[in-house]
């Protein structure tokens, strides 16, 4: 049995290029042809390199929640303490109100709202997407409560979970154009409300 030619393009810069077009237009959105053209390759490299487009998604939504939980779970660890990285994280989401980035919203909850309660693939990985966030949450509650800065009697689960609530809620106003006071305030009195 012979193979196909050898792959002649990144993959890596590939699956990149294809997450800013699901990130940008969303699952069903993206078409095919947006896929390629972005990805500056053929639908025959696309099949070869990453099966179908529900597989290139979940390539690309992979790859965001990866670098995403990454790069938090190192600004967690380097905090001096874990309702300061809260604080941090929420204020400096609330102050990208009118940028580019809020216009884009999170790939992750914009995927989770789209695909809803779908019982394909794609829908099932969003879902573990929000769990993934709503993990690092709960590690800087706990965190928090250990450093006591939380009652350690309150639900660590419980708050990581009003956590995602809010980090959901506070991009969903971003992506609807909200001004930074708004933002800031929700921020502000979401945060408030942990101690």
């Amino acid at each position: 049995m012979t193979r196909g030619r050898p792959i002649a393009f990144s993959p890596d810069e590939a699956a990149s290029a294809a997450m800013q077009v699901f990130w940008a237009r969303g699952y069903d959105s993206a078409s095919t042809r947006d896929l390629l053209e972005a990805m500056k390759i053929s639908r025959s490299s696309l099949y070869q390199a990453f099966g179908n487009k529900e597989q290139l998604f979940l390539e690309a939504l992979r790859r965001y929640r990866g670098n995403l939980i990454d790069r938090l779970n190192h600004r967690l660890e380097a905090s001096p303490s874990a309702l300061g990285f809260l604080r941090e994280l929420f204020v400096e989401t609330a102050q990208e109100s009118g940028s580019e980035r809020a216009a884009l919203g999170c790939l992750i909850f914009n995927s989770a709202s789209e695909l809803g309660q779908r019982g394909d693939i794609a829908a099932i990985e969003a879902r573990l997407s929000v769990q993934a966030i709503t993990a690092l949450f709960h590690e800087a509650v706990v965190r928090s409560q250990a450093e006591g800065d939380i009652a350690s009697d309150r639900d660590a689960l419980a708050l990581a979970t009003y956590l995602t609530l809010g980090m959901a809620g506070l991009r969903t106003l971003l992506k609807s154009g909200a001004a930074p006071a708004q933002t800031e305030a929700a921020a502000e009195l979401l945060l408030g409300t942990l101690r």
